[in-house]
C-alpha cells in the first residue's frame, strides 16, 4: 500500500513539493534531484550504495547527510538540542546545499502543519522559529524567512496573528490610493532624470510587524510604518541618485537612513532604506537596489551564480564571493570547538540569528556584534584575552560604563588591566554568546583557583598536625580513597566543601598507617555559622572574658552566657595558621 502524509495525499506529493520549491530557487541539478530523493533512506528500503550508484557519490552524500538529520529530534532536553544543532551545523559547513534542501523541505512541512495534532504544531512551529527561519535568514534567504516565520506565528499566537493580519488586510484597502499615488509620482520624477525603476510595493510581514510591537512596545495602532517600496534601479550610482531625488520631493523620517550598500550586512544583503512622509502623513519606507541587490535580498544565497552552472558545487568559490556562506562557515568553525554542550545553543541563537551592528576599533578594523551589545562584548570579540582584562571603555572619545549599548559607526577603545577577571554578574551584561561563555569559563577557573587554593591550605594544615608528608604515589592513593582521580581534584574538591576534614583526616590516616588520630580539626566557618564564627564549636580560641581568663572547654561555658552577635575585638597575639586566638569579650562589646 502506499505511503500517505497526514494530509491523505500520496507521500511521494511531499519530495515532489521539495524539489518544486528548488527549482523556483533556481538551484543546480544535483540539489533538485536531492529533494527528490532526501527521504528514500529514511522512509524506503533504499540504500546510500544504491543511491551511489544510481545517482552518484554526489548525490548520495548529501542525502546520507540529511538522512542523519532527519533522525535528530531538535526539541529536546536542552542539551540535546544543543549537540543536534551542532551535528545539523556542521552537515551545513560542509555542503550548503543541505541547509538549502533542509529549508526546503521545512517549509512545505509548514504549510501543511495544519493536518497533525495541535500539540505536534506547536513543537515543529518553535523550532522552527528558532533554527530553521534564523538561518534562512543569515543566508540572505528573506522571503522564505519571512514565510517561515508567518506560519510559525499562525500556529504560536493565533490571535496576535489574526489581529494583525485583518489589520494588514484593512490598511492595503485604506492606502491603495497613496500606494498609487507614490508609486506614480516616483516613477516620473526617477523618468524625468533618466532612471528606468521597477517599484514594487508592499506591506510587512505579519510577524516582522509583531516582532517592532513587542521590541517597541506599543500597540499595533501607533505602529505607523508598515508600507514599504522596493525601488529597483539599473546601477549603483542611480541608487544614490535615487535618493537625492526622494528626498527633495517628500519630508524624510529622521533617524531613518540606512546605507547597506556601502556597509552590507552578514547575509549579503544590500539597500539603500530610507523614510519618508507620505502624501496622507503616514510613514513608508523605501528600499532602493540594483536588480542583482534585489534577487539577493529575495533568495539570498541561492541567488548566488554558482548554481547556475550545473550539477557540481564550488564551495572554496562560493565561500569566496558569498559573504553570508564564508562568514556561516567561520561561524560554525568557532561554534563547533570546544563549547560545552549546555552554552551551545545559546552561543548559537545569540552568534547566529541576531541583527547586527557595526563598530570600529581606533584603528579601523570593523567589528560586527548584535544589536544590544556592549563594551564587553566588543572587547571579547576582539580576544578573549582582551574581554577578560577589560576594566572600561572609550566610546567615541568618552569614558562610558562597560553596560552602555553600542551603535552603529561607534569607535570603540578598550581599557585594560592585565590583573582583572570578569565577575559573574558579567553574564547578565553580555549580549553575544562569545563573550558569555568567554565570562563563565573565566569565573569557573577563578572559582576553581580560589577552591584549589582553600583546599591545599586545608591539606598542609592536616599534614602538619599529624607530622608527614605526601609522596607522589601516597598523594595518588589518597586521591583513589576518596574518589577522585588525581590529587589536583581532590584538592579543588575540599576547598569547594564536598569533603570534610574529617573524611579527608580519616582516608589521610589510612594512606598514611596512623593507627591514632589526633584531635579532630575545627574550622570555623563565617559564611555559615550562626554568630561571631561559629564560637560554640570550638575550644581553638583564647578569650578573656569578665571574671578572669578561662581556655579550653571552661571558654564554651563562659561564651554561652554571653550573646555571639556581640562585637569581638582581636588583639595582636596569636596566629590564624596554627589556628589560635586571643580576643576580648564584654557584654558591651568594649
Amino acid at each position: 500500500m502506499a505511503q500517505k502524509r497526514a494530509s491523505g495525499d500520496p507521500y511521494f506529493n511531499h519530495p515532489l513539493e521539495v524539489a518544486a520549491i528548488l527549482t523556483e530557487l533556481k538551484l543546480d541539478d544535483a540539489s533538485i534531484a536531492v529533494g527528490l530523493l532526501h527521504d528514500t533512506i529514511e522512509d524506503t528500503d533504499a540504500t546510500r550504495s544504491e543511491i551511489d550508484q544510481l545517482f552518484g557519490g554526489e548525490i548520495g552524500t548529501i542525502v546520507d547527510g540529511l538522512t542523519k538529520i532527519e533522525r535528530l529530534n531538535l526539541v529536546s532536553r536542552e542539551e540535546a538540542q544543543a549537540e543536534n544543532l551542532r551535528k545539523l551545523l556542521l552537515a551545513i559547513s560542509q555542503d550548503v546545499r543541505v541547509l538549502l534542501v533542509k529549508l526546503a523541505d521545512r517549509l512545505h512541512n509548514m504549510r501543511t502543519l495544519h493536518f497533525v495534532p495541535a500539540e505536534k504544531q506547536r513543537r515543529i512551529a518553535q523550532e522552527t522559529m528558532d533554527i530553521y527561519a534564523p538561518l534562512a535568514g543569515r543566508m540572505g534567504m528573506q522571503d522564505m524567512r519571512n514565510e517561515l516565520e508567518d506560519l510559525s506565528f499562525r500556529i504560536l499566537q493565533p490571535e496576535h496573528y489574526r489581529a494583525i493580519t485583518a489589520r494588514l488586510e484593512q490598511l492595503q484597502h485604506d492606502y491603495s490610493e497613496t500606494i498609487a499615488t507614490i508609486t506614480n509620482e516616483l516613477t516620473e520624477r526617477l523618468a524625468e532624470a533618466g532612471i528606468a525603476t521597477n517599484i514594487k510595493a508592499r506591506v510587512k510581514s505579519p510577524y516582522s510587524i509583531f516582532s517592532k510591537i513587542e521590541r517597541k512596545s506599543i500597540a499595533l495602532e501607533q505602529l505607523s510604518d508598515m508600507i514599504g517600496f522596493r525601488v529597483i534601479v539599473g546601477s549603483l550610482a542611480q541608487c544614490y541618485q535615487t535618493v537625492g531625488i526622494i528626498h527633495t520631493q517628500w519630508k524624510v523620517v529622521p533617524g531613518r537612513f540606512k546605507d547597506y550598500i556601502s556597509v552590507p550586512k552578514h547575509n549579503d544583503y544590500q539597500s539603500i532604506h530610507t523614510t519618508i512622509v507620505g502624501p496622507s502623513r503616514q510613514r513608508v519606507e523605501l528600499q532602493i537596489r540594483t536588480e542583482d541587490m534585489d534577487r539577493i535580498a529575495e533568495f539570498g544565497i541561492a541567488a548566488h551564480a554558482l548554481y547556475k552552472d550545473g550539477a557540481s558545487a564550488n564551495l572554496d568559490r562560493i565561500e569566496t564571493e558569498s559573504q553570508a556562506y564564508g562568514s556561516l562557515r567561520q561561524t560554525i568553525s568557532h561554534l563547533t570547538s570546544g563549547i560545552a554542550s549546555e552554552d551551545f545553543l545559546e552561543y548559537t541563537k545569540l552568534e547566529l540569528f541576531q541583527d547586527q551592528v557595526f563598530c570600529f576599533t581606533p584603528r579601523g578594523r570593523l567589528i560586527a556584534l548584535p544589536r544590544g551589545a556592549t563594551p564587553i562584548d566588543f572587547a571579547y570579540a576582539l580576544h578573549t584575552d582582551i574581554g577578560d582584562t577589560c576594566v572600561g571603555a572609550k566610546i567615541n572619545g568618552l569614558i562610558l560604563p562597560l553596560v552602555t549599548q553600542l551603535r552603529s559607526g561607534d569607535e570603540v577603545e578598550i581599557l585594560r588591566d592585565q590583573n582583572h577577571r570578569p565577575p559573574s554578574n558579567w553574564i547578565g551584561i553580555a549580549a553575544t554568546g562569545k563573550a558569555r561563555a568567554a565570562i563563565r569559563r573565566a569565573v569557573r577557573q577563578t572559582a576553581t583557583q580560589r577552591a584549589f587554593a582553600l583546599g591545599e591550605q586545608v591539606l598542609n594544615m592536616l599534614l602538619e598536625r599529624e607530622g608527614v608528608m605526601l609522596d607522589d604515589s601516597e598523594s595518588k592513593a589518597l586521591a583513589d580513597a576518596l574518589d577522585h582521580p588525581n590529587k589536583r581534584d581532590l584538592i579543588i574538591a575540599v576547598g569547594e566543601g564536598k569533603i570534610g576534614s574529617e573524611a579527608l583526616g580519616n582516608a589521610l590516616a589510612q594512606v598514611k598507617g596512623i593507627r591514632k588520630r589526633r584531635r579532630k580539626l575545627d574550622l570555623p566557618v563565617a559564611d555559615t555559622a550562626d554568630g561571631w564564627f561559629a564560637l560554640r564549636a570550638t575550644d581553638q580560641f583564647r578569650f578573656r572574658v569578665p571574671g578572669g581568663q578561662k581556655g579550653g572547654p571552661k571558654a564554651k561555658a563562659a561564651l554561652a552566657q554571653l550573646d555571639f552577635h556581640t562585637p569581638v575585638t582581636l588583639s595582636g597575639r596569636g596566629s590564624c595558621r596554627a589556628i589560635a586566638w586571643s580576643a576580648s569579650l564584654s557584654p558591651t562589646g568594649r
